[in-house]
């Protein structure tokens, strides 16, 4: 059977079967293209364990593929051929013998607390060209440093998901498709509050929270994208979206916030995911020392 075809099959029950969202399908469809493209294999037959595993090594060993890369890829190629043998096409799995690199355990990049504050004093004094897009660049920075959400997450956020009377945001069909509820700080409900009242005078009727200067929509990943290069390099700290959520989660930590209350702030299915943060918190590490009772 052609390859392609099961691909956009796959793709297909993994959207609307199993609910898997755009990231992951898209992790799929990539995964599955580089391996067609580089094994220059068309049919399913011609698949063998043989020539997977020798497509594993050489982009370990020629391409260079980190731990991860390596893992990705496995994980992709092994849930569609899982599908292949569900679906009565094959009679076995092709991946499932290969051995997988162990993941290297590295801290995870974040901002401290005094880069965190320097990052929201360059988003807001930056020369601008329009007062609205000060405010509205504030807010989502700020958005991302208070709350932790996902880049996908705050650009999904609707003006009926903030509740700042309750000092609330409402993250909905989150990672997992898990809904959740994060607490809003008096910091960022009046950044948001300033934000808001910047938008209505602009007339900005869209949905979306954070809505687009020049059209009367909200605002893209891609956008959010263009925005952290334009302040990354005016501010020289080295940051994305991602590195944001997890300055987020150690800041809460040398805050005092317990495990199980981050954990659900985070959206993480285990409470183990969440334990990672303890390991990139000095500060939270060094606070347990005096315990030591000998101290």
């Amino acid at each position: 059977m052609d390859l392609q075809v099961l691909g956009s099959q796959f793709e297909s029950y993994s959207t609307h079967i199993r609910g898997f969202s755009k990231d992951t399908v898209r992790r799929y469809h990539g995964a599955l293209g580089l391996f067609l493209r580089e094994t220059q294999v068309r049919e399913l037959e011609e698949v063998t364990p043989g020539m997977v595993r020798t497509w594993f090594f050489h982009g370990r060993s020629d391409r260079g593929w980190s731990a991860a890369t390596f893992q990705t890829y496995y994980k992709s190629l092994l849930v569609f051929f899982r599908w292949c043998i569900h679906e009565g096409h094959l009679a076995q799995n092709p991946v499932a013998d290969i051995e997988r690199p162990r993941l290297e355990k590295k801290l995870r990049r974040k901002l401290t607390k005094q880069e965190a504050l320097q990052l929201l004093e360059y988003a807001y004094n930056y020369p601008y060209p329009h007062a609205y897009l000060r405010f509205r660049n504030h807010a989502m920075l700020a958005t991302f440093i208070f709350a932790g959400l996902r880049k996908n997450e705050l650009v999904n956020l609707t003006l009926a998901d903030v509740d700042l009377e309750n000092r609330s945001i409402l993250v909905r069909q989150g990672k997992g498709s898990k809904d959740r509820v994060i607490p809003i700080n008096p910091t960022l409900g009046g950044i948001l509050t300033r934000y808001l009242q910047e938008r209505k005078r602009l007339g900005k009727t869209c949905p979306q929270l954070f809505a687009s200067f020049i059209r009367n929509v909200g605002i893209t990943q891609e956008g959010i994208h263009l925005l952290i290069g334009q302040i990354r390099r005016a501010s020289k700290l080295q940051f994305s979206a991602h590195s944001l959520r997890h300055t987020f989660a150690t800041l809460m930590l040398e805050g005092g916030c317990d495990l199980y209350s981050l954990s659900k702030m985070m959206g993480h299915e285990n409470i183990q995911t969440t334990t990672i943060y303890l390991a990139a918190s000095v500060e939270h590490l060094r606070s347990q020392m005096p315990k030591h009772p000998m101290g």
